[in-house]
């Protein structure tokens, strides 16, 4: 379950700051984008770990009712190259909870390994030290990434 935690007290934070980050936007796009920037930063630190909301499409930025429930990297420890699992174990565990997805292996150079879980219109980088979701955090996706850092990851409370 840490990672709905992680994300809703990110939630939580953002839509604390919405007015400040909704004016910084109109007056200034680059320091509204650091100050989401920063409260990522800071949640990320409760849970020792480097949270980056990202907005990978142009005009995302304005949905501010979406702030935290996509698009956001959670780097866990820069030093993993591999899985404490097998990658197998992530495939199936993403086809199962997930449905009807694609999984691959990514990444795979420099005795480093990765999978990537996606869909024609969304993906999963999965890599021993970080998570990339490029999609929206629906029941699902939630569930299975609440899986990933119990199982794939070695983080702690």
């Amino acid at each position: 379950m840490i990672f709905s935690e992680i994300v809703t007290d990110l939630q939580e934070q953002l839509k604390k700051d919405l007015a400040q980050i909704r004016f910084l936007l109109k007056k200034n796009p680059g320091m509204g984008y650091a100050r989401i920037v920063e409260i990522g930063k800071e949640v990320g630190k409760k849970y020792n770990i480097k949270l980056i909301v990202n907005f990978p499409k142009e005009g995302t930025i304005e949905e501010f009712d979406m702030y935290g429930k996509r698009d956001l990297s959670l780097i866990v420890n820069y030093d993993l190259k591999r899985f404490p699992i097998d990658r197998e174990t992530i495939k199936q565990k993403a086809k199962e909870m997930l449905g009807d997805v694609q999984t691959e292996d990514a990444y795979m150079y420099e005795n480093k390994e990765g999978v990537r879980v996606f869909t024609k219109n969304w993906k999963i980088d999965i890599l021993p030290h970080s998570i990339h979701i490029w999609t929206e955090f629906t029941e699902n996706v939630t569930e299975f990434c609440n899986w990933l850092l119990e199982n794939a990851y070695p983080m702690k409370k």
